[in-house]
This record gives C-alpha cells, structure tokens and sequence, in this order.
C-alpha cells in the first residue's frame, strides 16, 4: 500500500466486489513465531553492541548519528549468511529511558533518509529517548532489492504501462520481470518480508540495549508492529500504530480500498483546485474531473519524454498525483506541478512527486558474495548513492508479495480480469487501472507467509496505541476496528475524525497523545477520539504560486 511510499489506501465497498477478487489458493511458506528468547545459534546476532558515529553525506544533520547491526539473511539457518541493516538516530536530550524506534511506512520506505529529512517532528520525543530509525532488509541502505531499472519488463513489473487488454502476454512478460528481479536482488529476495523484519527489530532491539521494544509505526509499519506483537508479545513496550494496516484483507480486496480512497481524495483535491484560478482544469470542477480522465488517456496513447531518456504515461502521472495526495499539504506542489505538465510538457515537478519506477538511471549495486573458501560473505551497507533508483518499488512489491499467500493461476487471472477491471474502473476512473495492474505484481514469485493472517491475533502483550483517521485515503478507519479485534484486548483505539493519511503529523490532539503515551505512559480510554484540526491552512497556501 503504497505507501509512504508510504502507498497508503481508504474505503467504501463497491457492491458484489468480494465475488470478482481472485481466488485464494494453497498454503504460503511455513514459518513460527519465535520464541521470547533467542535459539542458541542466534545468540552471537544478540551479543551485539551498536557503535554509533556521525553519519557520512552532505545532506545529513550534523547531531544525527548512522550505525549498523548484522541479522542471518536466514533465521531458520543463521550459519549460512548475514546481512548489514543501516541505523540512524537522534540522542536523548533529556534523561533517557532507551530508545523509540520508527518505521515510517512503504513497505520499501527507508527509515534514515526519513529522519534526516523530517526529524524535527520526532525532536520532542528525544526528552526522553534515543529517536532511532532504520533501513529494513532489501531497503535503502541495507541489501537493496531492485528490478534492473530502466527496461521493459521492469517497467511492467512495477505496474507501469502495463496492458491489461491482452493477459496471456501481460502475464509472460511479468513472469520473465519475476525472474528479472530476483537476478537483480541477490539472496535478501527470497528471505524478505515482514515476519523477517520482525525478527529483525528484536534484534536491533537487544543490540541498542532495550529490554522492550518502544516503537511509533506509521502505514505500512503498523503491519511490522502487530506481526512483532505476534511473535515477541512479552517484548513490547510502548507501541504506537498510526494508519492502521489491514492483517487480513488480500491483495485484490486492498487494491480496491486503495482506488477507493485515492478517488476521493483526488475529489478533495478537485474541489480545493477549482476555487483557484490557477488550477489547469480550469473553475468547472464536473469538467475539471473529466479532465483529468482525459489526460490520463491522452498520455497513456501518447507518453511524453521526460529529461532521463524516458518517457513519461498516464499511469507514471496516476502514480504521481497518487502520491501527492497523501497530505494536504502538498496539494499546492500537485496544482503547480501540473500546470508545468499541461501548459509546458514539462514533466520534472511531477517526477519529483515520485520515488523511483520507471526513472531510473542504471548505479551500482551492493551485496554480497563468496570468498575463496565458498563460504557467503555478509552482506553489508551501500553507499546511500548506490541505492537503485527502483529500490522503492522494488521492495513494496517483495514485501508484499512475501507477505500475501495468494496466488491465482494464469487461467484465474485470465477468467477473472474483465470483471475485476469493471470493479477498479468503478471504484476509480482514474486510479482503477493503476491498481489492477499492481494486483498483478506477484505473479510468477513464490507465494508468501501464511503467518500474518492466521498468528496474529489474540495478542498477549502490554497496550499498544491503534490511531485510525477517519478521512484516511491510504488505510481506511475500518483497517484500525478491524486490526483492534484482532490484537484483542491489548488494543487501544484513538479515532481521529480528521483527514489525510495518519495522524501524528496532521492532527495536534492525536500529536499529543501520542507524546504523552510514549514518553508518560498515559494511554486515552479506548474508543476515544481527536476532532479535526480548525486551523485551515488552505486559503493561505494559494498565495504560494
């Protein structure tokens, strides 16, 4: 759910949808949840000590500090490699209580570039904590997993361009970019996805020195956070979820929440847009939808270059306005950048709206390999420059895929694909084809964990902070009901009735109880909730054209 990119998605039901989602097939890959204390061959992975120093690059702040701990690439057989995950942090200021951990969402969302770059929201909670984030494995910094930018099947891969009029070749040239992107990635690939990242911060959490995991999680790092839960009940300590994930619902259900959602607050954004005279769709806001359906088409027939050798389609400009609609705050960046695209052709404000797919220019790649002796090297840090410029996209994909055990059979897919296609495009005209076409991202990969949905639940753990916002377009309020049952008594909700994806950042009332819970302890009454911000920031914004 794309989701910080953070992809993120929101929800009414389109009726009789249940009965076009592709069928459930087979049992995903066996794992168990782990035990509270680590098996013996893991010990030397939990003897471990973070050796913090400044962090290397001209962007990053001068007081952040980057660090690295090694995990087994495979916790069933730790022996046969290892791989390096990239810490960041900000130290405590005033007395400490140990560490708050942040994943700030995706899945495929680097946690460190995210801190450089919007830390000072997180500065209050340094009163009382080291605010440290990381790189999860195949993310950013820490093995990254990557398609091979820049060519046809990638593309398709992604989502992007594809063809859904024509399945059986759709399906090949996704099988053939399955194949391409387990080339690309190295061995991380086939051990990713969140019941390892689980793993993974119990880990981190033992080698920064904390005997409970204090974590805020956002989006996609809600999901990490309940699958936690799951597997080391007995380890959390306070732990907040904002946007609440969905544990359940599968990928097909998910992409139709995500048109939903993303309709609507294209809607929203619609309705802002046409009381400006500015707005590229002109005053008419019926006329300014269909214009946006239009361009979309129009682009789609005809792409246009962009200034990397590419070319940029309606469903690059779809992914775009996507991500733009995540946050109010970034509907006057849209509305400028698609002036730049209608009046001048220009498509670089809206490139930048976008994190990797598509744009790529071709950079080395890091991982690891063997020594003489055959034995598998670790896997250690790349450089930040030598990231894949796809990784993002990449890494959603693997994660989600790893993390889905459905896999329909071509003749499913090609049975099925007509009747989804009229549900997508009724839930979004815009959005419907982008999201079928992501639906389709794991076919031709192995199918994935069964865990997710059948272990978690009924979690025995200290209360844990579930905040659902109400006009969410990425994870819709039901996700964070549905998720609480689930969790069980352990589960605390805050509904927010504002809008936008997640709350910490948008609302104050939701700001400071997270604070409060986090760095004090003092939970809200289940239930509760935060009313939306009155501070309308709209009419000021168009003043920054």
């Amino acid at each position: 759910m794309l989701v910080k990119l953070s992809p993120r998605p929101a929800v009414r039901r389109c009726a009789g949808a249940g009965a076009l989602t592709l069928a459930l097939l087979g049992s995903g890959l066996p794992t168990a949840a782990a035990a509270d204390q680590p098996q013996p061959e893991l010990s030397r992975f939990y003897r471990q000590k973070v050796s913090w120093a400044g962090c290397a690059g001209p962007d990053m702040p001068k007081d952040l500090q980057c660090a690295k701990v090694t995990v087994p690439i495979d916790y069933a057989h730790p022996g046969t490699g290892t791989l390096d995950l990239a810490l960041a942090r900000y130290r405590a200021t005033g007395t400490s209580r140990g560490s708050v951990l942040l994943n700030f969402g995706g899945p495929g969302g680097a946690g460190i570039p995210e801190l450089a770059s919007g830390g000072k929201e997180f500065l209050e909670l340094t009163n009382g904590y080291d605010v440290v984030t990381f790189d999860p494995r195949g993310v950013g910094r820490s093995s990254p997993v990557s398609c091979g930018q820049g060519t046809e099947d990638a593309s398709a891969a992604m989502g992007l361009n594809a063809d859904i009029s024509h399945p059986q070749a759709l399906l090949k040239k996704l099988r053939r970019a399955a194949d391409q992107c387990a080339r690309h990635s190295g061995p991380v690939l086939r051990h990713i996805g969140t019941v390892n990242a689980a793993r993974d911060l119990d880990v981190i959490r033992q080698a920064l020195g904390d005997k409970k995991l204090n974590y805020l999680g956002f989006s996609y790092g809600t999901r990490l956070g309940a699958v936690y839960a799951a597997e080391f009940p007995h380890k959390v300590g306070r732990m907040t979820l904002d946007g609440v994930d969905t544990l359940t619902e599968p990928l097909s259900e998910q992409g139709l929440a995500g048109a939903e959602g993303q309709q609507t607050a294209l809607d929203d954004f619609l309705d802002w847009c046409t009381t400006d005279l500015g707005c590229p769709f002109g005053q008419d806001r019926r006329a300014a939808g269909d214009q946006v359906v239009q361009l979309v088409r129009s682009l789609d027939e005809n792409p246009v270059p962009t200034d990397f050798g590419g070319t940029f389609s309606g469903q690059d400009l779809v992914g775009a306005i996507g991500q733009a609609l995540y946050s109010k705050e970034l509907w006057p960046t849209l509305e400028r950048a698609l002036v730049s695209l209608v009046e001048d052709g220009d498509t670089r404000r809206l490139l930048s709206l976008t994190s990797g797919g598509g744009f790529a220019v071709p950079v080395r790649q890091g991982g690891g390999g063997k020594s003489q002796d055959g034995e598998r090297r670790g896997s250690g840090l790349v450089d930040a420059q030598d990231v894949p410029a796809d990784n993002l996209p990449a890494a959603l994909m693997a994660i989600n895929c790893a993390d889905d055990p459905d896999r329909p059979t071509e003749a499913q897919i090609t049975r099925d694909l007509k009747g989804l296609q009229a549900a997508y495009d009724e839930a979004s005209p815009v959005f419907g084809r982008f999201r079928l076409t992501q639906l389709l991202m794991c076919f031709g990969r192995p199918k994935g964990t069964k865990f997710i949905r059948d272990q978690v639940k009924n979690v025995h753990s200290a209360k844990m902070l579930l905040v659902g916002t109400r006009g969410d377009p990425a994870t819709p309020y039901r996700w964070t009901e549905e998720t609480a049952r689930r969790l069980g008594p352990s589960a605390v909700v805050l509904d927010n009735k504002g809008e936008g994806h997640t709350g910490y950042s948008s609302s104050t009332c939701v700001h400071r109880k997270v604070i409060d819970f986090l760095l004090y302890g003092t939970l809200p009454p289940s239930g509760s909730s935060c009313p939306a911000d009155e501070n309308d920031w709209s009419s000021t914004a168009k003043t920054t054209h």
